[in-house]
């Protein structure tokens, strides 16, 4: 069986609650206990070393541990500064350092999300006494050389890594039994649920939930989107609705339903083929399939449409939406007992600034209901 950890956030925190811990006691902590919030328990995380940097800052160290999870982040060190701090409102600043990513789309703002912010307010806030204001900043002293390992870039996060996600706990979602604990979760959502959403990873995950989406009916499916949608099928789940980064979801418009860029893409060759079918020139179209990404094929359609004043990219996003649903209904019947009565998919599709491109009309009536 293989062995869970936690994500990145849970040891930013762990390092600023030892931060905190010696500016208040003056003495290390060897283990920092953080409440998870999601879920509802406590983890232990071994601090390296903690240090004063003077009598109103203090910096701590932890390393990163995802467990069994091919994780690129595993054993980085993460740092967490803490700073004494007089004037503000708020009791708990929080500050992304060295090695942390800056949102493009989001002025500059560090790459710390909802989650992680959660967790440092609600951990670091129990610790302070009333009047009492401090300035952390998270630091991630490899992260600037790991993030061009990552996919960051493609979703507008620059120079460092994000501290994403939704829960403490990082799932081995590079191992043999990864399928089977999306299973899991799959089975207990739609003991629950008629209609549920499929999200590939984190950033459709965290979308979701600012649309309004009932975090209870969202399922991460990594790249099992296949065996996921069977699964759906089998337990008798009505409705579901695919939403996903328009770079990995149009795979499923080539019938590719294991989306990893290591067994199957096509997604050059997908905007091509509609961009054909919808009728652009044929430099266009040529334009588009040497599109070194999925994003830049985007982005030169958008481009052609605000120098023309044509639609193209409504036009041929919409296609493969509707060409999304039809594949993934088709994949499903031949794979189904259930004759005409399979679970009705839709689609929606979003871009590298978490905007939706193009919904599909059954999307469409799906996210009427969901939102």
């Amino acid at each position: 069986m293989s062995r869970s950890g936690y994500t990145l956030p849970v040891f930013a925190c762990a390092a600023a609650v030892a931060a905190l811990h010696w500016l208040h006691d003056r003495l290390p902590l060897t283990t920092a206990s953080i409440d998870l919030i999601e879920p509802n328990q406590i983890a232990e995380i071994p601090i390296e070393q903690v240090a004063g940097l003077s009598e109103n800052t203090a910096l701590a160290i932890t390393r990163s541990d995802p467990g069994d999870n091919l994780d690129l982040t595993k054993d980085t060190p993460i740092w967490a500064m803490v700073e004494w701090r007089e004037e503000g409102e708020d009791a708990v600043i929080i500050q992304g350092g060295e090695g942390i990513g800056r949102q493009t789309n989001a002025e500059d703002k560090p790459a710390i999300y909802a989650y992680a912010r959660r967790l440092l307010q609600e951990n670091l806030q129990r610790m302070l006494a009333a009047g009492e204001k401090i300035t952390v900043t998270i630091i991630l002293p490899e992260g600037r050389s790991l993030a061009v390992r990552t996919s960051n870039s493609a979703f507008g996060v620059v120079e460092g890594l994000s501290l994403l996600g939704t829960t403490g706990i990082s799932q081995p979602l590079s191992t043999s039994d990864q399928l089977a604990a999306f299973r899991a979760e799959l089975q207990n959502k739609a003991s629950g649920f008629e209609s549920l959403v499929f999200c590939i990873g984190e950033n459709g995950l965290d979308l979701a939930r600012q649309l309004g989406i009932n975090p209870e009916q969202l399922v991460k499916t990594a790249n099992w989107l296949g065996p996921m949608l069977v699964e759906a099928d089998v337990l008798g789940v009505k409705e579901i609705l695919l939403f996903g980064y328009h770079g990995k979801l149009m795979k499923l418009a080539g019938g590719i339903f294991h989306t990893h860029h290591h067994l199957a893409d096509g997604r050059r060759e997908i905007l091509a083929a509609h961009c054909a079918i919808a009728g652009l020139q044929s430099s266009d179209i040529q334009a588009v399939f040497h599109s070194p990404t999925a994003e830049a094929a985007l982005k030169y359609l958008r481009s052609l449409d605000a120098a023309t004043g044509s639609n193209w990219v409504n036009q041929v996003y919409s296609a493969i939406a509707e060409t999304i649903d039809v594949r993934s209904q088709e994949y499903i019947q031949s794979h189904s007992q259930r004759g005409t009565a399979v679970t009705v998919c839709g689609s929606a599709l979003f871009d590298r600034d978490r905007k939706i491109i193009v919904k599909s009309q059954t999307a469409g009536l799906l996210m009427g209901k969901l939102c």
